[in-house]
């Protein structure tokens, strides 16, 4: 795909001429051009020259390369705001003597005041001056029809000029008089001037674009602050010493470091430090994560508190942040399904206008009203119409939702991704690392009568510890979270078919695995039996552990839900969705997980091939939305009417996607659907205002209500209403950046706050234990805990049952004593 910067393009009409004559390009398969940002794109094989070519010979300009940046709206606001200004200066005075004086006989010096033709020609070249200003609207307006495309410029340059011609034709026969000395019929011919209306309605335009151009740089507010956010300069390690350059020198494998306050350059992965890192440019969020060894870190977020050192990965464009830019500018240039009704009309409408402003003069000297009367209807007509507000109705809306989720961390690949995820009906998730973790943890820790749950714990993580099986690194890290040290290392150790582990400990046999696995070795028990059976039945995976003959217990590991998973899916089915939830995991798995989320249907045991056809059959009951992470989700998400990939999963499942949510948010697909219902609306709102503004005004101005009502519209009051219609649209189109799309209310945040009494707590290490299992329960989102104090203030988006915060921890060992 080639991108292209247009020049001369102004209305819609513009942009409808531009792409009718590159699409006849041959090796052009598709084009869409944008007249908000003056770009366009053109996909196929056709070479650049043969593409400018074309636009050139419609009458534009064009050359390859990236457009749309906000300097170029600043420059078209400081030229519009000039000629304004300018324009102004002449208009007053102009005013003052052709109304002012000529119709309420303001003063005027007594030469002036006594010489018809000396005021006519001062006039005159006041007119003539602001349309030599304002001559940008008949040097596209003309040079347009000369092309057979004539655009809004024409509209304006016609509805000027003819006004000017008028009067001077008016002059010419006023200056016939006072060569036959005839002065007091002179003076008559000053009421049949037009030169106000020809300068008023230049400056009038000029007042709406002035307004537009102004609009316009706001609508890009969003990517010009993501841009302004990308990293200039990198400190990197060079033979062991510390260099400064550009970022946009640093290579793959560059090792680099930086300092708290500092922006990381580019993606990479930590090699030495501790640190928290603001990822609010990425993701939205801004509570900072923490950084460690071995985790990655991208270009535009904020070191805050530690001191890291990093490997280069990803650079250049090649970054996370480049792409997320890249990204929204190509949805921002892009165009939506509903514009193409408008894009139809505005093909058309200005030489439909140009038809009706005749007929309307023909119509109205047909039916013996003075050629005057007929003019100022027919200028009427040519000034109203507004082509610009049918084409900016779409793209301004397009630009700011886009926008919007950039900031939010939803990214919308195209205008027809943003356009269709808010028609959808059925979302469908994938279950793992979508609704649930991705990763196995433990979740209940159930010691045999007599045995200790430390003793429990420190013989799992000693037998675990040589295998590389997630559900052991899952046992190890919930040991060590724990306190339980595990220097010593069991011999002999066999990992057994049938998941089974069996290891020599001083001494003893120590085995480990499932239930049938530990059934074929010993008596498991019917207590314990019941135990695996009820844990099985949540979903969760029972390992039982016992040394020599003796059972110890169980320690159940899952994949539990993410802390917004069930808030998320409430959140969507009150929006009106059908929640179903798709894995390739066991009925039995599938079902406890479903339950807990709260989806309306599971659809478990499908391979990746299992999951199209799932979303193929689902489509029959209403528009889907996928959302996934894996490679195996891929087909699904190119199935469904919108795929939304988790920026957290792999290449392949956001390159299938039409959404991309960074950071890995689940939330972020109630504010996509939020986004995209907003856009849409606005949208509607934009193109029925620019239709009904179109449709009421021509009629308006042409002169339908004199007949009935004797009511007749000014050619300047025209040109008041058609500078003020693309303003509207536009305006109209920023106020999605004054919507919020959380459904969280900050009374029900404040309601779900617990205060808890803890005895025990001696170090930082026990806080952060407690923090740690706490920040852990589905709903919490902040668990803040003080040992010094002895008490937890924890924060959550739903109702927290006592008895689970109290048995979570009492399980680290400490005391319970109250909760508020």
């Amino acid at each position: 795909m080639m991108k292209y910067h247009v020049t001369g393009m102004t209305c819609a009409a513009c942009s409808a001429r531009v792409e009718k004559a590159v699409a006849k390009v041959e090796g052009v398969t598709e084009v869409s051009v944008n007249l908000l940002m003056n770009s366009m794109q053109v996909e196929g094989d056709a070479l650049a020259e043969d593409v400018i070519r074309a636009v050139e010979k419609a009458g534009y300009g064009a050359y390859a390369g990236r457009a749309g940046k906000r300097t170029e709206y600043i420059s078209e606001e400081q030229s519009t705001k000039f000629r304004l200004v300018s324009s102004l200066c002449l208009l007053v005075p102009l005013m003052y003597l052709s109304m002012g004086h000529v119709m309420w006989n303001w003063p005027l010096p007594e030469d002036l005041a006594e010489n018809p033709l000396a005021l006519a020609i001062w006039q005159m070249l006041f007119t003539i001056t602001i349309m030599f200003i304002n001559r940008k609207f008949f040097e596209n307006g003309f040079g347009s029809l000369l092309h057979g495309a004539p655009n809004m410029d024409t509209l304006v340059a016609i509805g000027s000029g003819a006004a000017f011609v008028k009067s001077m034709k008016v002059l010419f026969d006023m200056t016939e008089c006072y060569v036959s000395d005839n002065r007091a019929m002179g003076a008559h011919y000053l009421h049949g001037f037009y030169f106000e209306s020809a300068a008023m309605i230049l400056t009038l335009i000029t007042v709406g674009k002035m307004l537009e151009a102004r609009a316009k740089g706001k609508t890009t507010n969003a990517l010009s602050s993501l841009m302004k956010l990308t990293p200039k300069t990198a400190t990197v390690l060079v033979g062991g010493k510390e260099k400064r350059i550009p970022a946009s020198q640093v290579s793959v494998g560059d090792i680099f470091v930086v300092r708290p306050g500092e922006s990381i350059p580019v993606d990479g992965n930590v090699l030495e430090g501790n640190s928290a890192v603001d990822e609010s440019a990425l993701t939205g969020e801004s509570i900072p994560v923490d950084k460690a060894e071995g985790d990655h870190v991208y270009s535009a977020t904020i070191n805050q508190s530690g001191f890291l050192k990093c490997k280069a990965v990803k650079t250049g464009e090649d970054t996370t942040f480049s792409q997320i830019i890249k990204m929204v500018n190509e949805a921002a240039s892009s165009r939506a399904p509903i514009a193409k009704m408008a894009d139809k009309v505005s093909g058309v409408f200005v030489p439909v206008v140009i038809f009706i402003s005749f007929v309307t003069f023909l119509a109205w000297i047909g039916m013996g009203q003075s050629s005057d009367f007929a003019f100022e209807r027919a200028i009427a007509v040519l000034v109203i119409s507004c082509p610009c507000a049918l084409g900016l109705a779409t793209p301004v809306a397009i630009m700011v939702g886009t926008g919007k989720g950039a900031t939010m961390g939803v990214l919308f690949k195209n205008a027809t991704a943003l356009e269709q995820t808010g028609k959808t009906e059925i979302v469908v998730f994938d279950k793992t690392g979508t609704i649930t973790q991705g990763k196995p943890v433990v979740t209940d820790v159930l010691p045999a009568e007599g045995v200790s749950r430390e003793l429990l714990l420190r013989t799992a993580a000693v037998l675990e510890k040589k295998s590389e099986h997630p559900l052991a690194r899952a046992v190890m890290t919930y040991a060590e979270g724990q306190g339980i040290q595990t220097e010593e290392e069991v011999k002999d150790f066999t990992a057994l078919a049938g998941n089974g582990l069996s290891g020599i400990y001083q001494g003893e046999t120590l085995v480990g695995g499932s239930l049938a696995y530990m059934e074929s070795r010993m008596d498991v028990g019917a207590h314990l039996r019941q135990k695996a059976a009820e844990l099985s039945a949540q979903g969760k995976t029972p390992l039982f552990f016992a040394d020599g003959e003796k059972m110890l217990g169980i320690i159940a590991v899952a994949d539990v839900l993410k802390k917004d998973s069930a808030q998320v899916i409430r959140e969507l089915r009150a929006l009106g969705m059908k929640i179903v939830m798709l894995t390739g995991d066991n009925e039995t798995t599938a079902h406890a997980i479903g339950a807990q989320a709260g989806v309306d249907e599971v659809i478990a045991g499908v391979l990746p091939e299992g999951k199209k056809d799932a979303i193929e059959n689902l489509k029959k009951h209403g528009k889907v939305a996928m959302v996934g992470d894996g490679i195996n989700d891929a087909p699904a998400l190119m199935t469904a009417d919108v795929g939304i990939a988790m920026a957290s999963g792999t290449d392949v499942a956001m390159e299938a996607a039409d959404v991309v949510l960074v950071g890995g948010r689940l939330s972020g697909v109630v504010e996509a659907l939020l986004l995209s219902r907003a856009t849409l609306k606005n949208i509607k709102e934009n193109l029925f205002w620019a239709f009904v503004y179109n449709s009421l005004g021509i009629p308006i101005a042409a002169g339908v209500l004199y007949p009935v009502f004797g009511v007749t519209l000014n050619p300047m009051f025209g040109a008041a209403a058609m500078s003020l219609s693309s303003f509207c649209v536009v305006t109209n189109a920023l106020r999605l950046n004054l919507k919020k799309f959380s459904k969280k209310k900050k009374e029900e945040v404040k309601r779900m706050e617990k205060k808890m009494e803890i005895k025990g707590m001696m170090c930082m290490h026990c806080s952060g234990r407690v923090k740690k299992c706490l920040e852990e329960l589905e709903g919490v989102t902040e668990a803040v805990v003080d040992h010094e104090t002895g008490s937890a203030v924890v924060k959550s988006t739903m109702e927290l049952d006592d008895a689970i915060l109290k048995k979570t921890v009492e399980d680290q060992g400490y005391e319970v004593v109250s909760i508020q």
